[in-house]
């Protein structure tokens, strides 16, 4: 009687096993699914907008924001967009090895929900501008947040998926080093 439970229960482990490993093979496809959709939902709206705005209009949504078509050569906040069109193929290609690499990051980590989440909302939002410097040679902005006369640089979803992604990581981070 003592074998046949000793036996169940070492059987028990090894399904449990072969359960989490079934499951981490899933888990990175989910996270990768999530970040395509946030580059489907970013090259919607960058769609919606270059179809209905002229380059450089701009449509008052409130007191402190508008919609508006304009275009980015360069990386955050234009960094160097007037570099002669090198930038475009050099960010293009830093946006596929950031992605493999968190591609690589989703299959090691995949317990990780929070980590997970914030370099799939980063991994969607890198492939989302990628597209547009492939298909356009510049990424295409449109939200303008002002105050007064002072304008944020315009950006789109693809950057506030990549913004909220970086901010996830540090609260994971924070947690992490916390609970340590």
């Amino acid at each position: 009687m003592a074998s046949s439970s000793t036996r169940s229960t070492r059987a028990t482990p090894a399904r449990k096993t072969s359960k989490s490993r079934g499951s981490a093979n899933v888990t990175p496809w989910l996270w990768m699914a999530f970040a395509l959709l946030v580059v489907l939902i970013d090259q919607f709206f960058k769609i919606l907008i270059t179809r209905s705005f002229q380059y450089g209009e701009s449509r008052p949504v409130t007191r402190f924001f508008n919609l508006v078509l304009v275009y980015n050569k360069g990386a955050a906040f234009s960094f160097l967009a007037d570099a002669g069109g090198w930038q475009r193929w050099f960010f293009t290609l830093l946006g596929v090895v950031v992605g493999g690499f968190i591609v690589w990051l989703l299959y090691r980590h995949t317990g990780q929900k929070l980590f997970c989440l914030a370099v799939s909302l980063i991994l969607g939002g890198a492939i989302g501008n990628v597209v547009d410097r492939v298909l356009y040679g510049h990424v295409i902005d449109f939200l303008d947040f002002h105050w007064r006369n002072m304008h944020f640089p315009a950006f789109n979803v693809a950057d506030c998926a990549i913004t909220v992604g970086a901010v996830l990581l540090i609260l994971d981070e924070l947690r992490r080093v916390r609970r340590h």
